[in-house]
């Protein structure tokens, strides 16, 4: 009788190969699920609504000794922002539901009134801790800077757009102006203000238009010089702003003056380890880090949250930059795509440069994380930007599709009243190409059937028309 031997590890690579080919299914699975039609919406819908709802636990958690010792209430801060997130919450809903021409004209009121209200703050602002960036309206102090970032945003995305549809942008003179000259008016005003960080949000969302819009190399070069050359000079002509880079070099040097917020920003981090100390127990927001609030929020993330925490909260706000890009290539209209690259390089380079400064990489800028830091003249305009990303996340040739075979919603019927129906569904024709449009005319009464009949397709709305019906495979 022959002898069986068993030979080790055959069994093994049948394991393996069983673990590999479950792992490439959920790949492919989780792959398939990335290309559905409302993708983009629903990424950036989640990841705002979680920033959100974290920026506003984050507040409570850090402006409670604060609160208490201003108001003898725990919750008097905690209360204002969460009264802007509710003002913030139907803006960002109905700028979702806007279509896209009238995104493209708010651009120049938004532009014109921001300008107006620089100017104001420049002559008749209120100074806080020596920077002219206030404006006191009926009782009501906002930051004006925050919402121009939005106004240029929608603003520059339309100029390019339409100089690209007439097929203008083949002259560097129409690739700079207007946008230069209206990005410079906003960044000098701001700089009246000593705000060097919005204006270097501003230049990054100029510099990344003219990237996306296809300028030439030396003159993108060009243009990053220059804007690297007035950062350079802003800097060098205010001392304070050279004691914060001598303090960014060296935070040890004067750890009770210029690198005391630097340090206990560190020491935060250090502390919350990988796992943090727990929600609220935190030790730096108890008098020892400035602006834990607002400026420093992340660190008082990192210190009650971790390391695992600060990952989560960089993971969100790169797949929010993600569905962003994702947006801005799968869109048509040269508008859609410009506006999409603006918004995310404004929300994510401010987050980029808050973490950076937090982390002790850029000198202490005192930029607010977006979504999450305290001040609802930062929540709201980024609210309201969200709200267009998810405009423009319906406006994709696939999301389109699979809104119109849904029919239109309460919201879209709700804005008929205004003029604005067919939110979902407009879509603005191109130069030089014809936009076909399919009858709706009915051919002819239908009557029901059990087989060949015709039957009318119907909405909770109304009649759906023939042109928006789904088409269904008939049997011959």
């Amino acid at each position: 009788m022959a002898a069986t031997t068993t030979v080790p590890g055959v069994t093994r690579p049948r394991g393996r190969a069983a673990t590999g080919g479950r792992q490439r299914a959920l790949w492919r699975e989780w792959a398939r699920s990335l290309d559905r039609p409302l993708t983009s919406y629903y990424l950036v819908l989640g990841t705002g609504v979680m920033l959100i709802a974290l920026g506003l636990v984050m507040v409570l958690s850090s402006t409670m000794v604060n609160s208490i010792t201003e108001t003898g209430s725990a919750f008097s801060m905690f209360q204002r922002q969460m009264v802007s997130a509710c003002i913030g919450l139907p803006l960002m809903l109905l700028a979702s539901h806007l279509p896209q021409w009238v995104l493209r004209i708010a651009g120049y009121p938004a532009m014109i009134i921001s300008v107006a209200l620089l100017l104001l703050t420049t002559f008749q602002g209120t100074e806080v801790n020596g920077a002219m960036r206030w404006l006191e309206i009926g009782g009501l102090t906002i930051q004006p800077s925050e919402p121009a970032k939005l106004a240029f945003a929608l603003w520059g995305a339309n100029v390019l757009a339409r100089k690209e549809e007439l097929r203008e942008l083949t002259e560097w003179r129409h690739l700079l102006f207007p946008l230069l000259p209206g990005c410079g008016l906003l960044a000098l005003l701001v700089l009246l203000g000593s705000d060097l960080s919005t204006t270097l949000v501003l230049l990054l969302v100029f510099l990344s238009l003219l990237w996306v819009v296809g300028a030439p190399g030396r003159l993108f070069v060009a243009m990053f010089g220059l804007v690297t050359a007035l950062a350079v000079i802003v800097i060098a002509i205010e001392p304070y702003r050279i004691t914060r880079v001598t303090a960014f070099l060296d935070p040890g040097s004067d750890p009770t003056g210029n690198g005391f917020q630097s340090l206990h920003g560190l020491y935060a981090l250090g502390t919350g380890g990988v796992f943090g100390l727990g929600i609220g127990a935190s030790r730096e927001k108890w008098g020892f880090l400035p602006f834990a609030e607002s400026d420093f929020i992340f660190a008082i993330i990192g210190e009650e949250f971790g390391l695992i925490g600060t990952l989560v909260v960089i993971s969100l706000f790169g797949v929010l930059g993600y569905a962003g890009l994702r947006v801005a290539r799968r869109v048509d209209e040269p508008f859609a795509r410009l506006a999409a690259i603006a918004l995310v390089a404004w929300i994510l380079g401010q987050a980029m440069i808050n973490i950076a400064a937090v982390i002790g990489l850029v000198p202490v800028t005192g930029i607010p994380l977006p979504l999450v830091s305290y001040g609802g003249s930062a929540l709201i305009p980024t609210m309201v930007a969200l709200g267009v990303l998810l405009a423009l996340a319906k406006a994709e040739p696939q999301a389109r599709k699979a809104l119109a075979a849904r029919g239109p919603s309460g919201a879209q019927r709700a804005l008929s009243w205004l003029g604005l129906d067919n939110v979902g569904t407009a879509v603005p024709k191109r130069s030089g190409a014809a936009v076909p449009r399919r009858s709706t005319t009915a051919r002819g009464s239908r009557t029901a059937g059990p087989r060949g009949g015709r039957t009318t397709a119907k909405h909770r709305s109304g009649p759906v028309p023939a042109g928006d019906r789904p088409r269904r495979n008939r049997r011959r």
